[in-house]
């Protein structure tokens, strides 16, 4: 059974910025896909579908190694 969460993402404004992220979070072994509502100088919305729950250390973890931040809890 996959889980899907949704995060808002700080600092991304372009389409290198969102691969990186996707990169990152693909890193997690449980992560099966990653979908991104790219806002230039705003929040983007970062979706993750994953096997399992994923913890939000483990998300914030691989959102930072990407080089940018959570904004909020996930929804």
């Amino acid at each position: 059974m996959s889980t899907t969460a949704s995060y808002q993402v700080s600092g991304m404004t372009c389409a290198h910025c969102g691969q990186a992220v996707t990169e990152e979070l693909g890193h997690l072994d449980a992560v099966t896909s990653v979908d991104i509502d790219l806002v230039p100088g705003g929040d983007s919305r970062v979706r993750v579908t994953s096997s399992r729950p994923l913890s939000l250390d483990e998300v914030r973890d691989a959102v930072d190694e990407a080089g940018y931040s959570l904004a909020e809890p996930p929804t």
